[in-house]
């Protein structure tokens, strides 16, 4: 059974296969602008809720199962939570990278203009944050924690805003998307030259032939992704043994991916229309169940100009898009936000690591993204998008205290004592929950321009 809308058969949800029917509800939730940010939320706090449960020990031990990977001399023996945190981690760096090049290229980033005043938030966000936790943390064990409050995390902080729905301009989402990139990079340099281990100049001499072969492979035309994801493996365990984090190896490949498409958007508009009038010719009166050969050809051309139109870059972004947002991100909160609050909660709030991180995120982020912008449009290095109010860059700076994601990772390399980890956890469950609300609470009191 069908109805007819518009002149178009539309089937009938009835009529649709089981699969497609079962798998409806997944599919919406996955187009939902937020979707990201709630599975984030919901992985958060199953881990918190078994990391202080009875089944507690489980869920330290599964996270330290050793995992072996390789053959002959090159062998990878790593617990579970180090697979997560340097290796799907380096996927999700490199997903980082592809937008970082993108928003370059043709982004946010693409002129001084458009980059001024991200760039001069992010700038603020990162400084003023790893001041005020140096203040708190100069002299002590914890101090070398400085890199933690500079992070944001751009999963929860849009899907806040994506929750805000309406009340939240486009141009406000498109100024968090930019600091967020920026606050990338600045953790990314953070990561590559202040929490790396000592340095086998060996190792990271292979990775930087595999990274030559991906730089020419890309001058030689391949866009195959196959190739790239040999080189690109190759290198990312050539980092793994040199001592340089592995995930520096996912954005290093990411600037390798070929940006440019193989035809231009006119040619493309004229093949394609070609080919579907072409194909619209071919179609009888009859609705039939599979298609002729002509009509089998005239779709596979259609295909691969769909292919040819699209950059490299792009369609990896794409594709990796959700194994990022719905299994890497989920998967590394849940082995890293599982801590256990009995007797440790009160005691973090006064411990130099905790205070430093909760006036880092907390504090920092909104002076610094809200003073730094302000400068910036103050001198006429940037303007103040037309659609948004002072007001609304302040509810930014809120969301831009969630740390979360980044702020583990980077708390993950800075402290191999567990007391301190464990503490620099909770200030960063602390420190995000307190920026989301607050933000939520500016964001949803302002909707005009003031």
């Amino acid at each position: 059974m069908s109805i007819v809308e518009k002149g178009n058969p539309v089937q009938q949800v009835s009529d649709r296969p089981p699969v497609e029917r079962l798998l409806r509800p997944i599919q919406e939730f996955t187009k939902l602008e937020a979707s990201g940010g709630i599975l984030l939320l919901l992985c958060t706090v199953t881990a918190l809720v078994w990391a202080n449960s009875p089944w507690a020990a489980s869920y330290q031990s599964l996270w330290q199962t050793t995992l072996t990977l390789g053959m002959g001399d090159i062998v990878i023996d790593k617990p579970l939570i180090l697979w997560i945190n340097d290796g799907l981690m380096a996927i999700f760096f490199f997903v980082v990278g592809l937008e970082i090049k993108r928003e370059v290229l043709i982004g946010e980033l693409a002129t001084f203009r458009q980059a001024a005043l991200p760039i001069s938030a992010a700038i603020g966000g990162m400084l003023v944050p790893a001041a005020l936790y140096f203040m708190v943390t100069a002299g002590t064990e914890g101090a070398g924690g400085w890199g933690i409050p500079m992070a944001t995390d751009i999963a929860f902080a849009l899907g806040v805003l994506a929750l805000l729905g309406k009340r939240v301009p486009l141009a406000l989402k498109i100024f968090v998307t930019a600091l967020a990139i920026v606050d990338d990079i600045g953790a990314v340099l953070v990561i590559a030259f202040f929490y790396t281990a000592e340095i086998a100049w060996t190792s990271l001499a292979i990775g930087g032939v595999f990274l030559l072969g991906m730089i020419g492979a890309n001058r030689l035309g391949v866009r195959h992704p196959m190739l790239y994801s040999i080189l690109g493996f190759g290198l990312w365990v050539a980092f793994l043994k040199s001592g340089v984090h592995a995930t520096i190896a996912g954005v290093l490949a990411a600037m390798t991916i070929p940006a440019t498409s193989r035809i231009n958007i006119r040619e493309f508009i004229d093949r394609g229309s070609d080919l579907i009038q072409r194909f619209r010719s071919t179609v009888s009166g009859t609705e039939q169940g599979t298609l002729s050969s002509e009509q089998q050809a005239t779709v596979q051309t259609l295909e691969k100009a769909c292919h040819k139109v699209e950059t490299p870059l792009q369609r990896l972004e794409h594709d990796l898009h959700y194994w990022v947002a719905f299994f890497i991100i989920p998967i590394f909160a849940l082995a890293n936000a599982g801590v256990s609050l009995e007797g440790n909660a009160a005691a973090a709030l006064t411990h130099p690591v905790g205070l430093g991180i909760i006036l880092g995120l907390i504090v920092g982020k909104q002076l610094g993204i809200t003073l730094l912008s302000w400068l910036a449009v103050r001198s006429g290095i940037a303007d103040l998008p037309p659609s948004v109010s002072w007001r609304q860059i302040y509810g930014a700076s809120c969301l831009a205290g969630i740390g979360f994601t980044m702020s583990l990772f980077i708390g993950a390399l800075s402290f191999s004592d567990d007391s301190l980890l464990t503490i620099a956890k909770i200030g960063i469950l602390g420190a995000s929950l307190l920026s989301g609300i607050m933000g939520w609470v500016v964001l949803s009191r302002s909707t005009a321009k003031a």
